[in-house]
């Protein structure tokens, strides 16, 4: 993962198991938008049982300070998830272990119904970690931004990491 995305992501000949090697800390990337829509909101809302008034009630929330409904800050973190993976090559895919924690988990503004969001994302480190399938563990830096530039949520996000 580098600023133009190729040295991380290497040549074709490179396997999964130099990934963590190949990730550098400071690495940056910057996934693709996604647009947050009612659906969205709707399916989520339903899968998690999570029918909070602040994302299904459009009468009360347009009274409120809000103005209107909000995203469930676990959507924005689920999409957030989504995009990183989406962002990654197969290679750095097929060495990723298991998503192993997430740190300093913060929702910093409300994201609406219509906001098109996008992760910014940084490595923060690297730790070696002796195990039977996997080099260490990566920290990334991960900062989710909105179509006007607001940092709507920010975590750092831990990948145990062939």
């Amino acid at each position: 993962m580098t600023d133009d995305g190729d040295a991380a992501r290497g040549s074709d000949d490179e396997t999964a198991a130099s990934i963590f090697a190949a990730v550098e800390v400071g690495d940056t990337d910057r996934t693709d938008g996604r647009t947050l829509t009612e659906a969205d909101v709707v399916n989520f809302a339903g899968v998690s049982g999570d029918f909070n008034h602040l994302h299904t009630d459009a009468e009360r929330m347009a009274a409120s300070d809000f103005g209107e409904r909000i995203v469930h800050g676990t959507l924005v973190f689920s999409v957030m998830t989504g995009l990183l993976w989406q962002s990654r090559s197969e290679r750095e895919r097929e060495a990723v272990v298991a998503f192993y924690g997430v740190d300093s988990l913060r929702f910093r503004a409300p994201t609406f119904i219509g906001d098109t969001i996008h992760a910014e994302v940084e490595v923060g480190g690297k730790n070696e970690r002796e195990h039977p399938i996997a080099s260490g563990v990566v920290e990334y830096a991960v900062e989710v931004v909105d179509q006007d530039d607001r940092t709507v949520l920010s975590c750092e996000l831990l990948s145990l990491v062939r």
